[in-house]
């Protein structure tokens, strides 16, 4: 299988790294060599804020209507392109089929909904005290906006990152994650042969023992003006104190820690499809993922024994094939799995599905009577590893459910819709679902969380107001001073 060489795009060229250095990403399956990328540094950073800086004066006065033909001409290509990114993200990142296909899919979603922007970036007349004085709020693009993607669904976080500030007049850099630098190369490429004038939109990427540096310089460039984050709680902390220095505005989508309630009066074969997607999808590799299955006692041992059966009949294995669950991103994700399941166990939870592991390939598993001693309580698994909590009634659900730092999806199952939507009303996070899984997305909804799982939202308007500056400009004619 040949190797995808990866180069920067700066200028709307493809371009080495200073000196010419490089680094690998493996299949996580093979062990291969899955892309040689160009290892860039500070200075290649400094260089692509620099291209995006210059562009910035003539696409922040292209009209709407060109903006849009460009984004929905990228949306077209990309699906053209969908066997390219298929095989990019399961060589890169061990993803099946389906999930790269989704990717491509929704991704050109979001660069429809992008387009769709373009006309919706609107100010107000606001009345003035002054007489004769027409005083507006109006909106325009903020500068350079510089986009941090992970590699967990590489396609629709890194469009993402990019689309909509595109449509709203600034210009981009994606910087790259070390895990799928090909895929995320192959989103900026499509941008720029859609039509985008040279410099609207850079690519960076680098070796794992150059981010922090990269990103830095990345970040202090005067050129950038916005910065958005998706990936590690731990590293968004990071960039959020990095972008406070420079006193620049970041958006953060960040870990979860997602609770799925099942209350008494719930559906439960709907419960259970619903738990067995949100918590197994890309390999409980996402970061809405179900995390905690919150039961009430009454109908634990019949919900139990229904999600087990269903997850003990999803296959596992390699993603080239044709499994359910494919390979996690690396071994060491699925010794983390091996480490979570046998403190559990050791402090009497009981193993209700799975536990298998094979290589980086882990089974659909689920761990009964898990309670807050445990790791799995509180530590996002990133894995096809998932908790079943058994509480009593409605009070104990919700504060199960908001016991833990994180605060980005929900969801709570019942009958009763009245009742389940004052419950789903009491959890404390961004998104909830009222008799639907954890995991969703739609390009046009505000995405995003609460507390340790960031601040700012994605998608719609909501991204309008991310990624523009306010300002307040007035018409006056003759006025009186006081002096």
């Amino acid at each position: 299988m040949s190797v995808s060489e990866i180069e920067l795009i700066v200028e709307g060229a493809d371009s080495p790294a200073e000196g010419g250095a490089t680094f690998e990403r493996h299949d996580p399956m093979t062990g291969a060599i899955a892309s040689r990328a160009a290892a860039g540094t500070p200075e290649d950073a400094r260089r692509a804020a620099a291209s995006a800086g210059a562009a910035f004066a003539d696409w922040s006065q292209t009209g709407p209507g060109a903006r849009r033909k460009i984004l929905l001409k990228a949306a077209d290509l990309m699906e053209e392109r969908v066997a390219e990114f298929t095989d990019l993200m399961l060589r890169e990142t061990g993803a099946t089929r389906p999930w790269a296909g989704f990717n491509v899919m929704l991704g050109a979603g979001m660069l429809r909904e992008a387009a769709a922007l373009t006309t919706q970036i609107t100010g107000e007349v606001i009345p003035s005290d002054k007489p004769g004085v027409l005083s507006m709020a109006v909106r325009q693009p903020a500068g350079v906006v510089l986009g941090m993607a992970p590699w967990n669904a590489p396609v629709i976080l890194g469009v993402r990152a990019v689309a909509t500030p595109l449509a709203c007049g600034n210009t981009v850099i994606l910087r790259g994650s070390e895990t799928c630098p090909g895929t995320h190369r192959l989103i900026v490429q499509t941008l720029n042969d859609a039509g985008l004038p040279p410099g609207v939109a850079n690519y960076v990427t680098n070796a794992p023992q150059d981010a922090a540096a990269v990103v830095e310089a990345l970040i202090a460039h005067p050129a950038v003006r916005r910065i958005n984050f998706t990936g590690s709680t731990h590293v968004g902390r990071i960039i959020a104190k990095l972008a406070a220095e420079e006193l620049k505005p970041v958006l953060l989508e960040l870990g979860g820690k997602a609770p799925l309630i099942v209350l008494d009066d719930a559906d439960l074969d709907q419960a259970v499809d619903a738990a067995a997607f949100g918590a197994f999808m890309n390999q409980g590799q996402i970061c809405m993922s179900t995390e905690r299955i919150i039961v009430d006692a009454a109908v634990a041992d019949a919900f139990v024994a229904k999600l087990a059966a269903k997850a003990a009949a999803l296959p596992a294995g390699d993603p080239r094939g044709d499994v359910v669950l494919g390979s996690l991103v690396d071994a060491k994700a699925a010794e983390r799995m091996e480490a979570l399941i046998a403190d559990a166990k050791a402090k009497g939870a009981t193993l209700a599905a799975g536990g298998g592991v094979d290589g980086s390939v882990v089974e659909a598993t689920l761990i009964d009577g898990v309670t807050p001693e445990m790791r799995i309580y509180a530590e996002e698994s990133f894995g096809p590893v998932k908790s079943i909590i058994r509480v009593d009634g409605v009070d104990e659900a919700v504060r199960v459910a908001n016991d833990t730092e994180y605060g980005l999806s929900s969801a709570v199952f019942g009958r009763d819709v009245t009742r389940a939507l004052a419950v789903a009303k009491r959890l404390e996070t961004g998104i909830c679902h009222v008799n639907g899984p954890t995991v969703a997305d739609e390009p046009q909804m505000p995405f995003g969380g609460t507390k340790a799982s960031g601040h700012g939202r994605f998608g719609g308007r909501q991204g309008i107001d991310a990624f523009t500056e306010t300002r307040w400009i007035t018409i006056e004619g003759a006025q009186h001073y006081p002096f």
